[in-house]
């Protein structure tokens, strides 16, 4: 029962931060001010990263989650040091870099970030918010389709792209990635 309500909680509480909140924020500027609907739409898409971006440096203060987050820079040195055909080796690990293009911090932004193009390019209905919530939720698919092909592109290429593809992850991974001890690496 706990494992089916902490879903559903979960998945409600996303929903509602990143689904409703933002349109409703969206909606409310736009009662004082006339916007377009691609105004509305990069509106929504900047409170989304918004509350992404506070939620994370929130839980980098509690020292759980700050180990969590060194553990998640481990995770990164190691992969790093895997995919440079070294033996996995403490030492060998500890030189290489705790961001990787291939994140799932990056990811998540990604998808934030695409909600925004993809929400104008189908020029989903501001009437109707809850119409819209419906549509979000649909198009979640697709959005994440998106951005998982991105995330794999900046993985196996390293050019001027992929590069400006991955910056944004790679910056938002300095909250959600820590220095790494020896005994972190090692786990």
């Amino acid at each position: 029962f706990v494992t089916v309500f902490s879903v559903i909680l979960g998945v409600a509480l996303a929903v509602l931060l990143f689904i409703v909140l933002p349109s409703l924020v969206s909606k409310g500027i736009n009662h004082f001010v006339e916007l377009n609907s691609f105004v509305k739409n990069c509106i929504e898409g900047i409170v989304k990263i918004g509350i992404f971006l506070v939620y994370t440096s929130l839980t980098a203060l509690m020292s759980d989650i700050r180990k969590t987050y060194e553990y998640h820079g481990a995770e990164h040195k190691t992969i790093a040091c895997y995919e440079h055909e070294e033996e996995l080796t403490v030492e060998n690990v500890k030189k290489h870099c705790r961001f990787h293009p291939r994140c799932g911090t990056s990811f998540i932004f990604l998808v934030l970030f695409i909600s925004i193009f993809v929400s104008t390019i189908f020029r989903l209905s501001w009437d109707n918010l809850a119409l819209r919530y419906i549509c979000k939720i649909a198009i979640i698919p697709l959005v994440t389709g998106i951005a998982y092909e991105l995330i794999r592109l900046a993985g196996k290429y390293d050019n001027i792209v992929t590069r400006i593809i991955s910056a944004p992850g790679l910056w938002i991974q300095r909250i959600t990635t820590r220095e790494p001890n020896a005994e972190e690496i090692e786990c």
